[in-house]
């Protein structure tokens, strides 16, 4: 027992190392002046279903103070009121917004990798935007993307967006996705490869070092047309991170920031959409590999769950070595939680249920893992991932 506090307890450590490091290195976007930039922008938003949430998103878009960008959405076959309300506004800003009629799926196409592949057919510009419709957008969102581009001669950048929190669920559950990114991944690595791989081995493995937000990313046309697009991507659940290395692999420059003040989104609204969304790319979020979703969930148990036990434990059995072990491991982890908080502008109260939060996920893993036994297709704004 205290032989596998220790070895949670130096995990934690270097992830404190990995996170302070990362706030030195995911940093925003920097300003920029909107009349300093030449190259010309089109936002691609796809949407399925968002009546109540695609006027914010494309007012934000109008709202932009850059002046080389046109915006394109795509109605991708909604059955709610999606289409009416952005067939209104093509009508009121007929020079700036493309309202798309979306064409039936393919059956070897998912849902969003042929949604935006129809809108980058139609979209024509220097630099290609997917965002997506829970996102909305400061006003100086696109100029300083623009911007970034130039100034780091980058082909691809995504932006995690600040996430809005309002429920308990919400709260409980989102932060973990972004201590995930901030807490296991230097960001640094996915602008250039770790140094300390050797030069024949970063070739085949550099590309694993990738991440990406597909709720933002930005490429330049030649790039995403010479990676195939989301052509190459048409099967992928996880599209966004498998652009990423698609990218990586090809030897163009990407980056990724955060989008503290820049980019806003909501994902979901409770506990039955969180558990729905998540659900269906869970597993695919770990390459579809079995061995390595059962590896991630057994360390998570370790290093934020058993630790409290053993401390409860350890008072019962007055141990002061399982206790002091037990008592570091949970000042880490909350330590960090308590980073993000402050960090990313939630909530600090959440922070002490971070056992709780890690045990509903892995609640959400054993349904995923029975999806998996069963062949069942989860299902999302109408279609499973089959159909």
């Amino acid at each position: 027992m205290s032989f596998l506090l220790a070895a949670a307890l130096l995990m934690l450590m270097t992830i404190t190392v990995i996170l302070f490091r990362n706030m030195a290195t995911f940093s925003s976007l920097e300003e920029a002046d909107p009349a300093a930039c030449r190259l010309s922008a089109a936002v691609c938003v796809p949407a399925r279903n968002e009546q109540h949430v695609i006027e914010r998103c494309v007012t934000s878009l109008l709202s932009q103070d850059y002046p080389h960008c046109k915006i394109y959405v795509l109605d991708d076959n909604s059955t709610d009121a999606t289409g009416r309300i952005l067939q209104a506004l093509q009508e009121q800003h007929p020079e700036k917004l493309m309202a798309i009629a979306g064409r039936p799926k393919p059956g070897d196409w998912l849902g969003k990798p042929w949604a935006c592949h129809q809108l980058s057919l139609q979209a024509e510009a220097d630099i290609l935007i997917f965002a997506d419709a829970d996102t909305w957008l400061e006003p100086n969102a696109v100029s300083r993307t623009l911007a970034e581009f130039d100034r780091e001669d980058l082909d691809c950048l995504t932006i995690w967006p600040e996430q809005e929190l309002r429920t308990f669920w919400e709260n409980m559950l989102i932060p973990l996705v972004y201590y995930a990114l901030v807490g296991f991944l230097p960001s640094v690595y996915i602008r250039r490869p770790p140094r300390w791989l050797p030069a024949r081995i970063e070739a085949r493995v550099g590309p694993l070092f990738a991440a990406a937000c597909g709720q933002f990313m930005a490429f330049r046309k030649q790039a995403y047309d010479a990676i195939g697009g989301h052509r190459s991507v048409r099967q992928d659940v996880v599209e966004d991170v498998a652009l990423a290395r698609h990218v990586k692999r090809n030897g163009y420059r990407m980056n990724m920031y955060n989008g503290l003040d820049t980019v806003h989104c909501r994902m979901y609204e409770n506990e039955k959409a969180i558990r729905e969304g998540f659900r269906k790319n869970f597993l695919a979020g770990f390459g579809s590999g079995f061995s390595l979703f059962l590896m991630a969930g057994l360390l998570h148990l370790i290093l934020y769950v058993f630790p409290v036990f053993t401390f409860i434990q350890a008072q019962y059995q007055d141990s002061e070595l399982i206790s002091g072990l037990s008592a570091m491991c949970i000042s880490l982890f909350l330590l960090h939680r308590f980073i993000l908080a402050l960090w990313f502008r939630w909530p600090v109260i959440y922070v002490l249920l971070h056992p709780l939060s890690v045990l509903w996920y892995q609640f959400l893993a054993l349904i995923v893992l029975w999806d998996y036994l069963t062949g069942r297709s989860p299902t999302w704004k109408g279609r499973t991932l089959k159909n």
